[in-house]
């Protein structure tokens, strides 16, 4: 069995940039002895029924999370001039049925309140929806490790502060990754001394969005119809290298086992998951009515109210 878990994942349903296909990815990881597996495509849950679906028929605890796009501002301000922003990325884990309640609230404001040229969210929302989620400071573009980069180490205190006033100590994760990037490999000592002085776990992952690795022709295929380029383009946008794919627990170990409990942390995270979903029963909304009325008459109050401003 082995005793590593992927906690940054990205399926089909990462529509720019992913690959997997959850049927052939689950059956990938139980081929490698892995128990478990998570799902966290860019700033949306579309594939998460699905993944789960298939976790189950399959005998793998499936666990649903997001990786969600974060402004440093409010996710109601829109800069002037259609200027884009550097967002953040946060990985969030839903630990049971409040969690994945909060996450799809997190998302779905993130699109409805947020949406600039991609959902965001901010620290409002964070604070406001942060009950029953673990949070992984995420790759190279995390805000730590953007702080940490940008040689700003009182932004990174300050980044980490945040995160463990908003989801607690023992919810805050800081992700260790190595796909052989420089920048991955500036930030890894640094994120280990900061996890070390404020007491908090480290976890290795893989930011995978192919599922092996002769899969990542493939993906840079993907990348260039979703930039609308061509692979004989010099300047086409594509990963630095064919490292992004599902690894064995034992080349995770290979690659950030030197760091003390990044690749056991994975499995006791996902010990921690617990989310049941139930499918074919009918969920319809609860509406709350004034007192003295049933839901038949204050109906037709409210549509005889609107029916002049309507008509």
């Amino acid at each position: 069995m082995d005793p590593f878990v992927h906690l940054h994942v990205h399926t089909e349903y990462s529509l720019f940039d992913g690959t997997c296909r959850i049927k052939e990815l689950v059956s990938h990881v139980k081929d490698m002895g892995q128990t478990a597996l998570a799902i966290t495509d860019h700033g949306v849950m579309y594939g998460a029924v699905y993944l789960y679906k298939e976790c189950m028929a399959q005998g793998i605890k499936p666990i649903i999370g997001c990786e969600v796009y974060v402004t440093r501002g409010s996710r109601f301000e829109k800069r002037a001039g259609g200027e884009k922003e550097k967002l953040a990325h946060l990985i969030l884990l839903a630990e049971n049925n409040e969690g994945y309640q909060n996450l799809i609230k997190i998302c779905s404001k993130s699109w409805t309140e947020g949406y600039y040229f991609k959902p965001r969210a901010d620290h409002e929302l964070l604070q406001k929806y942060h009950k029953g989620l673990i949070a992984l400071s995420a790759c190279v573009g995390g805000e730590l490790p953007q702080a940490i980069l940008n040689h700003d180490m009182e932004r990174a205190r300050k980044v980490i502060q945040f995160y463990i006033d908003t989801f607690g100590k023992d919810n805050y994760f800081i992700e260790l990754q190595n796909h052989g990037l420089p920048e991955e490999a500036a930030v890894r000592p640094v994120l280990a001394s900061l996890a070390r002085e404020y007491g908090l776990g480290l976890v290795a992952t893989n930011d995978f969005h192919y599922t092996r690795k002769e899969d990542a022709g493939s993906q840079e295929i993907k990348l260039c119809i979703s930039t609308g380029k061509t692979l004989d383009d010099p300047y086409h946008f594509h990963f630095a290298n064919n490292e992004f794919y599902c690894k064995s627990g034992a080349e995770m170990e290979a690659i950030l086992g030197e760091y003390p409990g990044a690749i056991e942390n994975t499995k006791k995270i996902a010990d921690r998951c617990h989310v049941t979903l139930t499918f074919g029963d009918h969920k319809l909304p609860s509406f709350d009515v004034p007192e003295g009325e049933t839901s038949t008459t204050y109906l037709r109050k409210l549509c005889e109210k609107a029916l002049p401003e309507r008509y």
